[in-house]
């Protein structure tokens, strides 16, 4: 499992388990728990590719980014550890 910061969002940590190039699972600490759960459902079994090039660049408000973009760049911190 690896742990991520994200930076600029209201959850606090982002813990991500890959699988070769495929996401087994990811968990949120803090932010819309709701949301973040359904996130993690949805991406559950999904390509990192395919998961980065649909949410990167995703914003919350007038954040300039969002749970889902930081959940990108943990997947590919995840990736880069492998």
């Amino acid at each position: 499992m690896h742990t991520y910061i994200p930076r600029g969002v209201c959850a606090r940590r982002i813990d991500v388990e890959l699988e070769g190039d495929t996401i087994k699972e990811v968990q949120f600490t803090g932010g819309c728990n709701g949301n973040l759960k359904a996130i993690s459902k949805l991406v559950s079994g999904q390509k990192v590719d395919d998961v980065v090039a649909l949410l990167q660049g995703n914003t919350c408000g007038p954040r300039s980014t969002s749970c889902a973009d930081q959940l990108t760049l943990a997947l590919r911190e995840a990736q880069a550890q492998q």
